[in-house]
């Protein structure tokens, strides 16, 4: 807000201030409740212009606080394009719908097919193969094995995908992660600097 704005809210909040202080002294209350009066009122006209004066900052403050809370932070989705700013562990973080649930992933160019934790498996009703051999996958904590499965949807804004390939296994604990094959349903994706842009 410049000072052209900021001037007549200061003005009139002045007034205000007098009116009220002329007020309460007419009415020939002690000094010292005068005081205490005026000074209660005086800080609920400073916090309601202050409230008024900032009200786009904390609303941009109350967006952030609901991303982080609905794990969207982060992250615009919108018809061309998905931009990710990367976050402070160092990694690019996407919210998809994995047969209409909410889920969060990391996204890792590193692993070729999406992998997905045993707990989150159950909680999407992704469906598992638990008849066929298990797969061994070279992880950043060394070989786990895990059994393949089938993500009937997943989606993020307009992109669906649906029997989406995918490795799940308990031993990838309580992270998810979008691989190559999720990446390569993509027109186009690139990396600048903090922000990586996905174009479906």
């Amino acid at each position: 807000m410049n000072m052209m704005e900021e001037g007549p809210s200061l003005i009139w909040g002045l007034v205000m201030v007098v009116l009220l202080v002329s007020s309460l002294a007419a009415r020939r209350l002690p000094l010292g409740q005068v005081a205490r009066m005026s000074l209660a009122w005086v800080a609920i006209f400073a916090g309601l212009f202050a409230l008024f004066s900032f009200r786009f900052e904390f609303q941009t403050i109350w967006e952030r606080v609901k991303a982080d809370f609905a794990g969207t932070s982060g992250q615009t989705v919108s018809e061309d394009a998905i931009e990710l700013r990367r976050q402070d562990d160092g990694h690019y973080w996407l919210q998809v719908e994995i047969n209409g649930n909410p889920t969060r992933f990391m996204i890792d160019s590193g692993a070729t097919t999406t992998a997905v934790n045993a707990k989150t498996a159950g909680d999407t009703n992704i469906e598992v193969d638990n008849s066929g051999y298990p797969v061994i996958i070279s992880t950043a904590n060394g070989r786990v094995t895990a059994q393949r499965g089938v993500v009937q949807s997943l989606q993020v804004g307009s992109h669906k995908l649906l029997d989406h390939n995918v490795v799940v296994s308990e031993s990838f604990g309580d992270t998810n992660v979008l691989g190559m094959n999720f990446l390569d349903s993509m027109k186009s994706w690139k990396v600048e600097g903090n922000v990586m842009t996905l174009h479906p």
